[in-house]
């Protein structure tokens, strides 16, 4: 059995959105009988977790039910506007005790314990600030820049230096809070490692996991139910 580095280790799983371009709230979609994707997602986090907070739409505030009195403790808090608001929302729930916290997304329902095993293990180095999951970039990158015309390419970019980044990432709890609170309002800053970075400190890469996918269109749930029934023949 696997044994954080750390006594006091959240996740943050952020489930506020409402899957504009899923078509619905694509995290309470079905993938077997009544078990739903953000299901798997939070019975994975609180494998691994001293606590877990989910943060779900303000419109929904039922969506998924608190247990406070579990052995892992589940709380429950309603989103924000954007996924900023969303996760500082569950972070203002999380204990000042906690020493790293992880932030996952609802709709990823496939990140098992060994990666969240590899981005808290990085964390434990004094020299790391946050550790993300990242996967090697197969398709050639185009930079491109807009004109009146359409796009254009600007440059093309070397797959060497690039990876695709995942969640769960993990944070040391101190450097995630200050994050938020300094330039949490920036809207350029699309995650929180890039909030973190923003400010200096070290963000570490660990191997992520190719069917660690998220869920943004209705084929990616189509897949997932096919892997869920490969898995289980």
């Amino acid at each position: 059995m696997y044994v954080p580095p750390y006594e006091n280790l959240w996740t943050v799983v952020v489930a506020g959105g409402s899957g504009q371009r899923f078509g619905a709230a694509k995290q309470f979609a079905l993938l077997r009988n009544s078990e739903r994707v953000i299901d798997l997602a939070i019975a994975m986090a609180r494998s691994i977790s001293t606590g877990v907070v989910v943060v779900v739409p303000a419109t929904d505030p039922a969506a998924v039910t608190a247990d406070h009195l579990a052995p892992v403790p589940l709380i429950v808090v309603p989103g924000g506007a954007t996924r900023a608001d969303s996760v500082r929302a569950g972070l203002a729930a999380v204990p000042d005790s906690a020493q790293v916290i992880c932030v996952h997304d609802g709709a990823r329902p496939f990140a098992d314990v060994d990666l969240y095993c590899r981005v808290v293990d990085a964390v434990s180095d004094p020299t790391v600030a946050a550790a993300v999951p990242g996967v090697a970039v197969t398709d050639t990158i185009k930079q491109v820049r807009r004109e009146p015309q359409g796009l254009r390419v600007v440059a093309t970019l070397s797959r060497d230096s690039l990876v695709a980044v995942q969640t769960p990432q993990a944070f040391r709890a101190e450097v995630l809070r200050e994050a938020h609170r300094r330039v949490g309002g920036d809207v350029s800053l699309t995650d929180d490692a890039m909030m973190v970075e923003s400010l200096g400190h070290v963000v570490a890469v660990v191997d992520g996991d190719p069917t660690n996918r998220k869920i943004t269109h209705p084929e990616d749930l189509e897949w997932a139910r096919e892997r869920i029934g490969q898995v289980e023949r």
